[in-house]
């Protein structure tokens, strides 16, 4: 069996236990988001001024999107978390589902169109390029070329140095997608995606891996030298200092949106929307790019020369695949199900 993250079942078990008691939450607000550096970030840049500025307490729960709304199902009824910060395929199951409520007196005017959801009841806080990261040093070492292309997954060389996401990690599940679609399929035919992934990628995949900080290791260490990953977690890696690239597959690297959402329930607080709105806000946007390779969400950003080195913005943006949520999701289940019966055996 491929190394792999065993640590989903486990989220589940202790999903309240994160969380203080629903009485305390008249004073403070409860975010749950991405881990590793992204919640760095988030506790360095944006929550102290937003706490500063309206007397509250902002607590962080760190998890990817799958944990993050499986906690919103876990809690259905009682819920506990204030704002989720989900990519954009659980986003839309979020909603489908109930979970979000209308972003209060949001100014959708500053706003790409693409960074909208139906009725407001969600809004991108980022645009992500899901595609290929790599070792510079190594490949330079080895006399090899950059990748080019999702293809080379599949070059022999490269066995047992590879580090993909698995399939409950949206990173994962492009992953499956693009291949489906290079090889005659797509979103409503995955079988190539399953067919390449099992015959051709497989033997060379170190890790199926969801942690960013287990990801870096494998990096660190030399383990991988090449994984699928998205701008913003390569850019906050290379900023470390660390040899990593990141590359546009001449196939189109994948968009990602990172999306918040304030949670329907009782007595919502109103500090749910101001959260997710400071962080459309100019300053907090320019810090996403800069630490975390989002591109901005809001058309009033100016963007500083050099900033945004491998980040989605002006012609990289259409360099991107948008996929079919839509005809994603009622099939994500029946596909993790599979991926986990013949992916990662």
């Amino acid at each position: 069996m491929k190394l792999s993250g065993f640590l989903a079942a486990a989220s589940v078990v202790a999903l309240t236990a994160t969380f203080g008691p629903a009485s305390a939450q008249d004073k403070t607000l409860y975010v749950a988001g991405y881990g590793g550096s992204f919640e760095k970030t988030m506790r360095d840049e944006v929550i102290p001024e937003f706490e500063k500025k309206h007397g509250v307490k902002v607590e962080y729960v760190a998890g990817n999107s799958t944990d993050t709304l499986a906690k919103l199902q876990a809690q259905k009824g009682n819920q506990q978390i204030d704002v989720a910060l989900l990519d954009d395929g659980p986003m839309y199951q979020a909603i489908e589902l109930g979970f979000c409520k209308t972003i209060d007196e949001l100014a959708t005017n500053d706003l790409y169109d693409a960074a909208r959801f139906k009725d407001d009841r969600a809004v991108a806080i980022g645009l992500v390029a899901t595609g290929l990261m790599y070792n510079k040093d190594y490949f330079e070492k080895q006399g090899w070329a950059a990748p080019t292309s999702w293809a080379d997954l599949e070059d022999p060389k490269y066995k047992g140095m590879i580090v993909i996401p698995p399939i409950n990690n949206t990173y994962g599940l492009y992953t499956l997608l693009m291949f489906a679609k290079m090889n005659g399929g797509g979103e409503n035919d995955i079988e190539p995606g399953f067919k390449a992934m099992t015959e051709k990628v497989n033997d060379n995949v170190l890790a199926y891996e969801p942690s960013p900080g287990k990801m870096t290791e494998l990096f660190q260490s030399g383990q991988a030298v090449l994984a699928v990953w998205g701008t913003g977690r390569v850019q906050s890696f290379a900023n470390t200092g660390f040899p990593v690239d990141f590359v546009y597959p001449k196939e189109k690297a994948v968009t990602l949106l990172a999306s918040a959402c304030p949670i329907e329930k009782p007595d919502a607080s109103p500090l749910a929307s101001d959260f997710i709105k400071a962080m459309l806000e100019s300053k907090v946007q320019l810090v996403l790019l800069r630490d975390y390779g989002y591109g901005p969400v809001n058309r009033q950003v100016e963007i500083p020369e050099g900033l945004g080195k491998m980040a989605p913005i002006g012609d990289r943006v259409n360099a991107l695949y948008n996929p079919d949520w839509a005809a994603i999701n009622p099939q994500r289940e029946d596909w993790t199900k599979r991926w986990n019966r013949e992916v990662e055996r």
